[in-house]
């Protein structure tokens, strides 16, 4: 008898197994990257991440060749990569200055900004869902950076953390393109790392500090659960529809409440529950009022 045969492989209940492990993983990461704070500059956890992330893919890249890599959408591939170390580089810093929770949470305002990127990039609509959410977004997220805040360093991280939900709304985007035009999730994720780790080489040589054995091991670590995250992500969005398997992705506020609570004893203000519920309701709101794909396009 074997777990994984009482396991769906196909689908909506698919997608939402392996959304929920991506998200336990991206919070893992998450996890790595506050216990780093200080030991380690942002701009190298950036790039370690990415190149760790590279190393573990290239077991699969000798495997299948460089035909596994061949593709006719390398500028998107790119595009993708320098939005995403611009999202990364915020969202890192959120991580390593917010409660767990918190950060978890504004990474969950991307579903805010895609409608308003897809809008721009492909010309999709914005709904009534859309923009009603959208004011309920912004209410919510008032409510988390709470203006009466003294500690400043609290709120600027809070604003790097909504600027890192806006460039990784660009990125589902980018997804979105790739996916519909048959790229497959390694190699959406190999050009990823392998672009990523270009970019964010000279951020991190112009911040670099003096690295311990054991900061370069929670590093790797970090590099691992990020990448697996990722990949499971993309391998996700490609069994069932983004508006069906969105909602799931908010398992990584109760898995960063939980374990910020259980290892650095994190505990919420009411006002930040709150804004954290809207936020929440308003991303179900962008879901539920999502229009159907376009048909494939090319790159």
């Amino acid at each position: 008898m074997n777990i994984k045969d009482y396991l769906p492989r196909a689908g909506l209940a698919y997608g939402a197994w392996l959304i929920l492990a991506s998200e336990f993983f991206l919070v893992c990461a998450g996890m790595v990257i506050k216990h780093l704070n200080g030991a380690v500059s942002t701009e190298q956890t950036v790039f370690f991440r990415n190149l760790f992330g590279l190393v573990l893919l290239l077991p699969w890249l000798w495997r299948n060749g460089v035909q596994a890599v061949k593709t006719d959408c390398l500028h998107l591939h790119f595009l993708r990569a320098l939005m995403g170390v611009s999202a990364m580089t915020c969202m890192f810093y959120a991580w390593a200055n917010l409660p767990l929770a918190e950060a978890a949470l504004l990474k969950q305002t991307m579903p805010l900004f895609v409608p308003i990127v897809a809008f721009f990039w492909m010309s999709e609509r914005l709904s009534w869902h859309n923009l009603l959410a959208l004011g309920l977004g912004f209410v919510g997220i008032v409510l988390v950076l709470n203006p009466m805040q003294e500690a400043a360093t609290l709120n600027l991280a809070v604003l790097a953390g909504l600027l890192g939900a806006v460039m990784g709304g660009s990125t589902k985007v980018s997804i979105r393109r790739m996916r519909s035009s048959d790229e497959p999730a390694h190699r959406v994720v190999f050009y990823f790392a392998l672009f990523a780790s270009v970019l964010s080489a000279l951020p991190a040589g112009l911040a670099w500090q003096p690295l311990t054995w054991v900061s370069l091991a929670w590093l790797s670590v970090l590099g691992v659960f990020a990448t697996l995250a990722q990949l499971l992500l993309t391998v996700a969005y490609g069994h069932a529809p983004a508006g069906q398997l969105g909602a799931f992705t908010y398992a990584s506020v109760i898995f960063a409440a939980l374990l910020g609570w259980l290892l650095w004893g994190e505990a919420l203000t009411l006002l930040a529950v709150s804004g954290m519920v809207i936020i929440i309701a308003a991303g179900l709101l962008v879901m539920l009022g999502q229009p159907h794909l376009k048909p494939a396009v090319a790159c």
